[in-house]
């Protein structure tokens, strides 16, 4: 049986899974296409291209648009635990079973479905996201035999505080910016909730108490220090690492009061990128067990339409799946050799060339699902030199306070990190101890580790094995390779277009490893670091 689900709304994406298994899951925004596209043309046949057949099933994720120019529902709508249709259809002139069920379901399904596949009497389902913000206790046959309403909008809400901060968003009429929640988050590590004094905690208990922030009432907060005080001034910091503390503190006093002590949970939606929440969901010790997909906001929509469908047809949620999901690198064109010189791939030079204060610019197979780079389209750098966050965040050009993530060996993360758990997802901090990792910690000492294995990403790990016999930690910075709100870059006149345009002087595009020419590869960059 060959689904193919599709996702509509911002996050557009489509996945296709044949008995069982993920083909593939493509995000509209992915190819140098801008953040958060809608499902454009361009990636229905871009996957339409890869099939071998047309599907058995079409599912549609529901969604409801309400903006002001704007209005209706999709499918099976937003909201909704038994919002479910199926009735038989035709596609391009074959008999289909169309399948919608709604936007919440897609998280709920995608979180049981793509978690380890075994059977639970119960388990739970945390769902927080821009709108939704529950628990959802399900039963053996995945059934929601509980909903369990704990806040609204908590995305929203987290990014409203960025915007009540920003003197650049408008006082009346905005909407939270879908990339506000990750830059608070960042903030947050810069400051101690406990020096929130009475002024600060009384805004933001306002907050909390809101039940709508569409648009953000920010007005409403102009008597308060919050209003126009500067992202990452003293008051924004403290304001967002207090929303951080209480956020999770409101949720996790619901779960240990409501839902039963020792089964499984799983998160999804937006929040569920938040690591420091992750961090502290694991370390709750309420449940027997914390997963979190690596797509857990709206990126993963699709495959989880796409397993409900699964489950609706087959009576089963579980799918295999590889993170490694997205579409192989496109080679349109050879890089001028006048200006790029090529050689194959040696891990050790190329480690001898990061060591020297080069960025390179790291293509290997297939695109990752999800907004997080895993080793397959990342800028990588030395992790030991203060200058690469900096150096890094100057490239991508964005702001100075955000932290830049380390790649490390499994092998190397007991002495690298106080917690040596397995994260090939990128999903939880854990605090750093080796004091050379200057460029991957954070101001509050933490790192978010993607933890790297010969099975999870075979040549990252080479690669990373060739810097711990030079250095003695297989440890690198790795951050996502695309142009300023756009997905990730996915063909070769892009790439070359990037690193000319941004001073990066290293590609690496499977094994071919191209460098400018003229310098010397396992030379220090002749850019400005």
């Amino acid at each position: 049986m060959l689904i193919v689900a599709f996702k509509p709304g911002h996050d557009g994406c489509m996945a296709a899974i044949r008995d069982g298994e993920l083909l593939y899951s493509l995000e509209s925004e992915k190819d140098s296409f801008a953040r958060y596209s809608f499902l454009t043309p361009t990636t229905v046949l871009e996957l339409a291209e890869r099939l071998d057949a047309i599907p058995d099933v079409i599912a549609v994720g529901g969604w409801q648009e309400t903006g002001i120019n704007i209005r209706g529902v999709e499918g099976a709508g937003y909201t909704g635990t038994d919002s479910v249709i199926l009735r038989e259809s035709r596609f391009f002139g074959k008999k289909v079973q169309y399948f919608s069920s709604s936007h919440e379901r897609s998280h709920i399904m995608g979180g049981i479905g793509m978690a380890p596949a075994e059977r639970h009497p119960l388990q739970a389902v945390l769902v927080w996201e821009g709108l939704t913000g529950k628990f959802f206790l399900v039963d053996d046959a995945y059934r929601v035999v509980r909903t369990i309403d704990v806040m609204t909008q908590p995305g929203a809400k987290y990014a409203a505080l960025f915007a009540i901060c920003d003197p650049t968003f408008a006082a009346a009429g905005s909407i939270p910016r879908l990339s506000d929640a990750g830059k608070l988050m960042a903030l947050a590590a810069h400051a101690d909730p406990g020096d929130a004094d009475a002024d600060i905690t009384a805004a933001i208990d306002r907050l909390l108490k809101l039940d709508n922030v569409y648009p953000v009432p920010k007005e409403e907060f102009r008597d308060t220090p919050l209003f126009d005080c500067g992202v990452t001034s003293a008051v924004g910091t403290t304001a967002a690492a207090l929303l951080t503390e209480r956020m999770f503190r409101i949720f996790a006093d619901t779960a240990i009061r409501e839902l039963p002590q020792g089964i499984p949970l799983r998160i999804a939606g937006g929040c569920g990128l938040n690591c420091d929440w992750n961090a502290e969901w694991a370390d709750l010790g309420h449940f027997s067990e914390v997963f979190v997909p690596p797509c857990a906001n709206d990126t993963g929509s699709a495959i989880g339409t796409g397993i409900d469908a699964l489950a609706t047809l087959t009576g089963s949620p579980h799918i295999s799946w590889n993170v490694y999901s997205g579409l192989e690198f496109v080679r349109d064109q050879v890089p001028d050799p006048t200006r790029w010189a090529h050689r194959r791939l040696d891990h050790d030079a190329l480690s001898a060339a990061l060591a020297a204060g080069r960025v390179v610019a790291w293509v290997q197979g297939r695109w990752e699902i999800g907004p997080r780079a895993l080793g397959n389209r990342s800028l990588l750098a030395d992790a030991s030199s203060a200058a690469s966050k900096d150096r890094l965040n100057e490239i991508k050009q964005r702001e100075d306070y955000r932290p830049i993530a380390p790649a490390a060996r499994v092998e190397d993360l007991a002495a690298a990190f106080d917690k040596d758990f397995e994260d090939p997802y990128m999903l939880y901090f854990r605090r750093v101890r080796d004091t050379r990792l200057k460029a991957v910690t954070h101001v509050d000492g933490s790192a978010r580790v993607q933890t790297v294995s010969e099975q999870t990403n075979a040549e990252l790990h080479r690669l990373l094995g060739a810097v711990a016999s030079r250095s003695g930690t297989g440890v690198l910075c790795n951050t996502s390779l695309n142009f300023n709100g756009h997905g990730f870059i996915n063909r070769t006149s892009d790439l070359v277009a990037y690193c000319e345009a941004r001073g990066v002087d290293d590609m690496v595009i499977g094994n071919d490893w191209y460098h400018r020419a003229g310098g010397v590869p396992g030379g220090s960059s002749s850019r400005t670091r």
